[in-house]
């Protein structure tokens, strides 16, 4: 059988998120409709105004570092690391001196080194410029995580990191797709990373009045597209994706999991916080990723919304599918992974990424949980609070960011 040499697929999966430490137990928790959110644990919260969040607990760097390495890592940085060596186990993947320059990386993030960038302005301050550490710059690099993950493994092709707000994950999605079609790499680690879990920057956005502050129901914060949200949760987590050239994964025995057949990226050009109420750049990117997949709107079956729980936000994705899939969007299944794991910045579009693909995988949609009064302006089958089993054929996962940031990548059963 001749396989097209631009066929990509997906062959691998790393997760390490607020409802689980690796892919399965990630989406086994995601269909259950499990919460990651609990009151936040990671810094004393006692002055701000929002007291819980979704985090990773348990995640032990050691199962993925020797620990001189652990130490001079950020755990945004622990945590690209520990999905990158899941993802490339997943895929049954070995990196050698044989294929080394054709393997690629592309890690995003949002903030990067944000709490070592507090930890050494306080040293500074409290103790003088020569107490600083000597491994400040390169452990707040936004693409150490990258650069180790490529140390660790031995990958010499291309390694990028972007960062893209809560857009990054599919736009690495997206940027992987590119490097394997314009013949850079034959495989290419896609993901994204996240952990700023710090009092500075929690109070910037609760002071926007971007989180919930649904304190006394952690579980119950995160309420996508209903009636009462009151702003997202902040989380934390990585993900990541093996894709390869088909005819590569095939020669080297390997079953895929699902086609990645497209992607693109726009912008608002609009507010460096709010998306535009029409949803029409997010929806040109929905309408783009599917032309690059040479697939039209009446073959989506399931759209993996970003979906943060902003009133804002949700009502212009809503307005955004119904823009770009026209009619299609009365038939299609929605649903936000955010209310279970929160909202995990940089890293969220490889949540939708992840769902996307198990779902065409297994013929189920994780639920959007938390869904208890519908809001009129969001009128879409959101598959509220219990998963559904359907077959998945094409699925979009969307991934919006601040600064009117959009990207879509477009995913297909093989």
């Amino acid at each position: 059988m001749k396989i097209d040499p631009f066929n990509i697929v997906v062959t691998g999966a790393g997760a390490i998120t607020p409802i689980g430490l690796d892919p399965e137990s990630f989406w086994s928790n995601l269909t259950a409709g499990v919460s990651g959110v609990r009151a936040i644990s990671a810094f004393d919260h006692a002055e701000l105004d929002v007291h819980i969040a979704a985090e990773v607990r348990g995640f032990d760097p050691l199962t993925y570092l020797d620990a001189k390495t652990a130490r001079r890592l950020e755990r945004f940085a622990q945590f690209a690391v520990g999905v990158v060596q899941q993802a490339l186990t997943s895929a049954r993947l070995t990196i050698d001196e044989t294929n080394a320059d054709r393997i690629g990386l592309v890690m995003n993030t949002g903030g990067g080194g944000v709490q070592k960038v507090v930890d050494e302005t306080r040293v500074e301050v409290a103790r003088g410029s020569d107490r600083v550490s000597p491994l400040f710059v390169p452990m707040m690099m936004p693409n150490i995580g990258a650069c180790q993950a490529s140390i660790l493994n031995g990958i010499r092709g291309p390694v990028t990191t972007a960062t893209a707000a809560c857009a990054a994950g599919v736009q690495a999605i997206v940027d992987a797709i590119r490097l394997i079609r314009a013949g850079e790499a034959d495989v290419v680690i896609a993901g994204a990373t996240e952990s700023v879990m710090t009092s500075i920057a929690f109070a910037g956005l609760s002071n926007m009045h971007a989180l919930s502050r649904r304190n006394g129901d952690p579980t119950a914060a995160s309420r996508p597209f209903e009636r009462d949200r009151d702003g997202f949760v902040f989380g934390e987590g990585a993900g990541a994706l093996v894709l390869e050239r088909e005819e590569h994964a095939r020669a080297r025995g390997v079953a895929p999991i699902a086609r990645v057949a497209g992607g693109a990226m726009t912008a608002d050009a609009h507010h460096i916080t709010a998306p535009r109420p029409d949803g029409e750049g997010a929806a040109r990117a929905m309408t783009r990723a599917l032309r690059s997949a040479d697939l039209s709107p009446g073959d989506v079956d399931y759209v993996c919304a970003h979906a943060t729980a902003t009133e804002v936000g949700d009502i212009a994705e809503v307005r955004a599918i119904r823009r770009s899939l026209g009619p299609r969007a009365e038939q299609i299944v929605v649903s936000a992974p955010k209310s279970m794991v929160g909202h995990l910045l940089g890293a969220a579009g490889m949540v939708t990424a992840l769902a996307c693909v198990f779902a065409i995988r297994d013929a189920v949609v994780a639920p959007t949980i938390n869904y208890d009064h519908p809001d009129p302006a969001c009128d879409l089958d959101v598959v509220p609070n219990v998963a559904r089993h359907t077959p998945v054929r094409v699925a979009l996962a969307n991934g919006f960011g601040f600064g009117g940031q959009n990207a879509v990548a477009v995913f297909t059963s093989v």
